[in-house]
């Protein structure tokens, strides 16, 4: 996502930064290449130009064409207005002060919407809060039926009524089943259809008026492109919705949807779809996305998902070892099954700022690869993960069979191991001895 903006915005910013004093002339073309980028990244056309106008003024106003270094105020410029464009500034589900607080999914089919109110659902859970998800798509086939699975796999309630054919006598029911069993949240997944039509309005609407829910949410495919635009605006004109989710963040369209939609709602994104897991919702940061695309990484964000996926316990225990020495091959699988728990790699390296991302791609990178390390060690006895240096040949031979690798991965993973020991090794000599063997405190 967003990876052709990125492309050109950078390169857009390199050429800025390495400028001297920049004329009207060069500051009107560097803007006509923002807003090739932005059209060609999807963003609706008006969008596109009053966005570039809006940094023209602002660059006029603040005289940064004799400034001693207008590159870089230009680019403050273009990343301060990403950041409006995006919303502004993070916003939240609001609650009820009453609960429980009522929370009704809207959108057409196909854009995630049943799967995200599972996500939105765990993440509640993860809050200390109780959810009860609620089925009313009663017209799309196996829609309840998906909704229990994803109620199921995260351990939340559903509520359904298999033998009822009004969305709305179950929206009702579902709140008095909350109210009673003290659920503080409830998620309605609503139907959807192909196309936004009157009827699909119609019935939203009623229901709506029906049960009053605090907050609208709009589930939007970030895929869609320019017809989330038009989509997103139906939506708003006849439910007044809240805020938007935007889906399939991770995927390869070209991101225009998120910039534009905000933008001619004037509704914030709430959280952002990253893939398939549970966990897989996040919060939107407008700042952070804007930094994003300016390829100054998201450094914050990668710190927020590393203290969730990385046990306090667990790091304190690793931090032991690697100081004695102790790390074993078991130590090494359970701390790449943590850093897959922060999600696709490749999204993680885009978190990065530019100036330290590694450039091209990374073999370790590879999901494949870690697999094929995770299978190799697993494929190990106790002994062996505790001491690597008795596998033999023969014990290569099976561990290779027994992972579904060649001796070759398997030699090779056993050498860069031991290269990290020792380099373990040496630091912790180097950290009690100091340089040249001269003591000094450990911080």
């Amino acid at each position: 996502m967003f990876e052709t903006l990125q492309s050109r915005l950078q390169q857009i910013v390199q050429r800025l930064r390495g400028r001297g004093i920049l004329s009207e002339a060069d500051v009107d073309a560097a803007l006509r290449d923002v807003r090739m980028a932005l059209l060609e990244a999807d963003v609706n056309f008006k969008v596109a130009k009053v966005f570039t106008e809006r940094v023209r003024a602002a660059a006029v106003g603040r005289q940064v064409l004799t400034h001693l270094a207008p590159g870089q105020q230009v680019v403050k410029l273009v990343y301060e207005e990403l950041v409006r464009l995006l919303g502004g500034t993070s916003r939240e589900l609001q609650f009820a002060d009453r609960p429980p607080t009522v929370i009704l999914l809207v959108g057409v089919h196909g854009v995630g919407k049943t799967t995200t109110a599972g996500k939105l659902a765990a993440r509640m859970v993860k809050g200390g809060r109780r959810p009860l998800l609620v089925a009313t798509d009663l017209r799309r086939p196996a829609a309840v039926t998906q909704l229990q699975v994803v109620g199921s796999q995260i351990g939340v309630p559903v509520f359904s009524r298999p033998e009822e054919t009004d969305p709305i006598a179950v929206a009702r029911a579902a709140l008095d089943e909350a109210v009673r069993r003290g659920y503080d949240v409830v998620i309605v997944d609503s139907a959807g259809r192909q196309q936004v039509d009157d009827a699909l309005m119609g019935e939203l609407k009623a229901l709506r008026d029906a049960i009053a829910p605090h907050q609208v949410v709009l589930v939007v495919d970030a895929m869609t492109g320019q017809e989330a635009v038009s989509m997103a605006q139906r939506f708003d004109e006849m439910l007044h919705i809240d805020g938007l989710i935007v889906t399939k963040l991770d995927g390869d369209a070209r991101g225009g949807a998120i910039l534009s939609v905000v933008e001619v709602t004037g509704r914030p994104v709430l959280f952002t779809g990253v893939g398939e897991k549970q966990e897989a919702l996040e919060p939107f940061h407008p700042d952070r996305m804007a930094s994003r695309i300016l390829g100054m990484g998201d450094v914050l964000t990668l710190i927020e998902k590393a203290q969730e996926a990385v046990d306090a316990t667990t790091a304190a225990e690793l931090e032991r070892k690697l100081r004695r020495a102790e790390f074993t091959l078991e130590d090494f699988r359970a701390q790449l099954r943590q850093v897959r728990n922060l999600g696709p790699l490749e999204s993680l390296v885009e978190m990065l700022p530019g100036t330290v991302r590694p450039k091209g791609p990374l073999p370790m990178m590879d999901e494949k690869a870690l697999r094929h390390v995770e299978a190799i060690i697993g494929s190990m006895t106790v002994q062996e993960r505790d001491q690597p240096q008795i596998i033999d040949g023969s014990r290569r031979r099976r561990i290779a069979q027994g992972s579904g690798t060649t001796v070759q991965a398997v030699n090779r993973l056993l050498r860069q191991f031991a290269d990290a020991r020792k380099l373990i090794k040496q630091m912790g000599q180097f950290e009690k001895k100091g340089p040249r063997g001269w003591p000094f405190p450990r911080s």
